[in-house]
């Protein structure tokens, strides 16, 4: 019998487990059982005090190591060990408690051989960051608050009208992949300078192909210390870097169910959570290796917009001992060994670790870790040559292989019921995406076409996020299994198990110009003559404004907004008052103040820099300061930033079509920074900002940030999806057209599950819910404030402007009932001051365009009430077009 142990033993290894001091054990023992199949009362007073350990001796077989310190206290134990009828085998040993072989118990299960230890850790839980990381975030709000001078002199109109303009445009289809070509592939208008360097340091990035993504999951491996978490969904992994309570070199991966999430203090007026987090820095299981320590150098490669590979080398030039390809929603965490020694480590420690005595696959080794915490983990381990991965625990904070292991090794958390799918698809692995669309009259489907590599008769397992679930087309939904994982901020992902989703939207909005419209009617340009003649006075003293003064700011996005206001002033009188002279002045005056910015000669000039590749303010390299003009030296907010240039180009090329091919270069040159679709355009990232996996768009751009990238204004998101539909249709740049219509359409969908709450949402913590809005969004944290102030009708109102034709699709009218009725009725919202009050009116009109105008036209109404980027006559034209309001 004990030939026989020993030699199940040298084949199936022998897993070591802790055991602290008596009173250690006491206090694990009050918390934690181990598996029925497998449990042992290790002390005779334990027994008496009714301790749920129950194992008997005289009948199982078991291998036992234990510590010399452990030997004393153990004496009954030895006593029935010794006495027994079975085979044990004692070895006095020295303990530490991450480096040094402690007491461990080998048990023989029916489905392979466990590694069993009573543990003295507490499991690490993390850490929590619940004030906001506000490096390279301005404070400042995002309205124009500097009153507007009254004009001393009234715009002159011309004889002549305005050009023949576009047609109320309508989108043509795209080609038969929307995805497929690039916008253009030449380098930024000779207007805009270059340069190659940056202050932001591109920290281990090897070999790029393309520019380097900047506002993706994972930017953290490159920025500041490098170890702040990758957020996948629903895993995060981190670069333990000697740090935290495995004190690893490793790949650190963690998952946190919904019950550990930390809620926010609740408000007193909605009852809702001001905030809610996951921690962060839990070490649930960490992939390393022996070579791995104090040298150890991570490096990244082959970043894309849903992917990249992280290297971990030894040192410095030498090469990877591991690499890990990361997906957004792999189902697996999965590292790659050509050599190199695993070591399996943890900071929420061993409770027991099981190898199978079956290969799962051929060539495929497994084993199941039981962490202190009670959750329950698999690996996989597929050597392609040499030995099978063999583990030896040390302790119950690393097991470590008996050699070189060349393959890959992947882990997956069973939520309860994943077993039997891990073991159908591990081997295989996703090393990218490859998206593809297509748009046939209002219905448009996109496809994620996922790059593989392993064992080829496997089928990928891939989590798919509530957005992605509820617009599967029928055969992608016949993929979907039940085994599922909360996510930190984005409800419940199911694993699908498939090479490829396709994704359907229907209700694409087509239809959708430049003036008021609604999904169920369409285009809403007719209003009364009265109110043409009320509004058309305003039109006359807003366009009699100094235009190009107030378009003439140190800031992007403030110019940005005021060449939108008046664009829509301009379109206003064009399309909708039906006054073509004044329309026509008021165009000249915009190409005037438009042009300053195609000339580059704007007081921080935008520059073409090739560290990371992309188009930036210079605001940052003249000052020094990283937060300038929002951060967008550092990429923060360019959708937001560009976004309103382009809408106003837009509405410039709408009305006088001669000028779209004189400025296209310009204008394409910022959709390209934004929302580059092709790798064949070199000079910019594919999708630096729209994210098609979240299914909206991340401001965050180069800080380092321990949850994650966020996002403040989902309204300004859609706003820059609406402004590439509609300069697509301009420019005749079909594909162009059909991309911003899809992402228009794929924001609807996500932003009803994870930023515009309806009290129906189920996707969000009922907790959360009734704060109508996200505030800002991380990957791993919602929190309902801004970054510049908590007042109610800022974290609502972010979420409003501005208020465009496309407003009514992206926030439907149950929602802004809703919201509307939870904050703002009642006169509440008349006790706001400032833009904001303006702001909020103008979503009223949404549900109440009649009050929104008899807001708007009261002779008591007050200009400061009016963001410097908004206008009066678009309120007004919004509000009586879009339900026909009789004045």
């Amino acid at each position: 019998m004990t030939a026989l142990l020993i030699l199940l033993t040298l084949l199936q290894g022998v897993v070591c487990l802790t055991t602290g001091t008596h009173g250690e054990q006491r206090h694990w023992h009050r918390r934690y059982r181990y598996p029925r199949e497998a449990q042992v009362t290790h002390h005779q007073h334990q027994a008496r005090q009714q301790n749920p350990l129950d194992y008997d001796l005289a009948t199982s077989t078991t291998t036992v190591t234990l510590c010399g310190e452990d030997q004393g206290q153990n004496e009954e134990w030895f006593r029935q060990a010794k006495t027994s009828s079975r085979s044990y085998r004692f070895k006095s040993l020295n303990y530490d408690p991450l480096t040094s072989t402690a007491s461990v118990i080998t048990v023989a299960e029916p489905t392979g051989v466990a590694q069993i230890l009573p543990s003295s850790k507490e499991p690490d839980t993390g850490t929590v960051q619940t004030t906001l990381e506000t490096e390279g975030h301005a404070t400042t709000q995002p309205i124009l608050t500097a009153p507007i001078p009254s004009p001393t002199t009234v715009i002159s109109t011309p004889s002549t009208s305005l050009p023949n303009p576009t047609a109320e445009p309508t989108i043509e289809m795209g080609s038969s992949d929307i995805f497929a070509n690039p916008i253009g592939t030449d380098s930024p208008p000779s207007s805009i300078s270059r340069r190659q360097d940056h202050p932001a340091p591109r920290l281990g990035i090897e070999n790029p192909t393309m520019p380097v993504q900047t506002n993706k999951f994972y930017a953290n491996f490159f920025l500041g210390t490098q170890q702040s978490p990758a957020y996948l969904f629903p895993y995060a992994v981190a670069w333990a870097k000697g740090k935290g309570a495995s004190g690893s070199w490793g790949m650190a991966i963690s998952h946190v169910p919904a019950d550990q999430r930390l809620f926010g203090p609740t408000s007193s007026d909605t009852g809702a959570a001001r905030y809610y987090i996951s921690p962060a820095g839990i070490q649930s299981l960490v992939l390393s290796a022996k070579e791995l320590g104090t040298s150890t150098v991570l490096t990244t490669d082959q970043h894309t917009d849903f992917s990249v590979r992280v290297n971990l080398r030894p040192s410095p030039g030498m090469p990877p001992a591991i690499q890990f390809p990361l997906v957004q929603g792999s189902a697996f965490i999965t590292a790659i060994y050509a050599g190199a020694t695993p070591v399996i480590q943890t900071g929420v420690f061993f409770k027991t670790v099981t190898r199978s005595t079956k290969e799962t696959k051929p060539g495929v080794t497994k084993y199941r870790f039981n962490l202190e915490d009670g959750t329950t983990w698999f690996l996989y381990a597929h050597h392609i040559k040499g030995d099978p991965l063999d583990l030896v625990v040390a302790n119950n904070g690393v097991a470590q292989a008996k050699g070189a292991f060349y393959g890959t090794i992947q882990v997956a958390k069973d939520p309860g019921n994943g077993e039997a799918l891990f073991d159908q698809a591990c081997g295989v692995y996703a090393t990218g995406v490859e998206l593809s669309g297509s748009v046939k009259d209002t219905t448009s489907a996109y496809m994620f076409k996922f790059q593989r590599a392993g064992m080829s008769n496997a089928t990928l397992a891939m989590y798919a996020l509530p957005h992605h679930q509820s617009s599967f087309d029928s055969a992608t939904r016949t993929r979907l299994t039940p085994v599922e994982l909360d996510t930190p901020t984005k409800g419940v992902a199911k694993v699908v198990l498939a090479d490829t989703w396709t994704m359907v939207e229907p209700d694409v909005p087509v239809s959708l110009g430049f003036v008021p419209w609604l999904p169920q009617t369409g285009s809403l340009s007719t209003i009364s003559d009265s109110a043409k003649s009320f509004i058309h006075n305003i039109a006359l003293q807003e366009l009699s404004q100094n235009m190009t003064k107030q378009t003439d700011q140190d800031s992007m996005y403030f110019s940005g907004k005021a060449l939108a206001k008046f664009a829509s002033i301009v379109l206003a009188a064009s399309d909708i008052l039906d006054d073509k002279p004044l329309a026509a002045a008021g165009l000249g005056q915009l190409k005037i103040a438009f042009s300053r910015f195609t000339q580059n000669s704007q007081k921080y000039p935008l520059v073409y820099e090739s560290a990371w590749g992309g188009v930036v303010s210079s605001a940052a390299y003249v000052t020094g300061d990283a937060g300038a003009d929002f951060g967008n030296s550092y990429y923060n907010d360019h959708h937001f930033h560009y976004g309103y240039f382009i809408y106003a180009a837009a509405v410039i090329g709408h009305l006088d079509p001669a000028w779209v091919p004189v400025n296209k270069p310009y204008i394409d040159m910022l959709v390209r920074d934004i929302s580059n679709p092709s790798a064949k355009d070199k000079m910019f990232p594919m999708w630096r900002c729209f994210d098609w996996y979240h299914g909206h768009s991340w401001a965050h751009g180069l800080f380092e940030s321990l949850d994650g990238k966020d996002q403040e204004s989902s309204s300004e998101d859609s706003m820059h999806a609406y402004a590439i539909k509609m300069w697509g249709t301009v420019s005749q740049d079909a594909n162009m057209a059909a991309r911003g219509s899809l992402m228009l359409a794929v924001q609807a969908r996500s932003f009803r599950d994870y930023y515009l709450y309806h009290s129906s949402n189920k996707v969000q913590p009922p907790e959360f819910v009734g704060n109508k809005v996200a505030g800002i969004l991380f990957e791993n944290k919602v929190d309902h404030t801004t970054y510049f102030g908590g007042n109610i009708e800022y974290i609502q109102g972010i979420h409003m402007l501005p208020l465009l034709p496309h407003t009514p699709y992206i926030r439907p009218q149950d929602f802004v009932t809703e919201e509307w009725n939870t904050y703002f009725d009642k006169g509440r919202a008349e006790d706001v001051v400032g833009g904001w009050k303006g702001i909020l009116f103008g979503n009223l009109a949404t549900i109440d365009p009649k009050g929104a105008y008899t807001f708007f036209s009261s002779k008591d109404f007050d200009p400061s009430w009016l963001d410097g980027g908004a206008s009066l006559t678009w309120y007004l034209c919004y509000a009586a077009g879009k339900f026909n309001v009789p004045y």
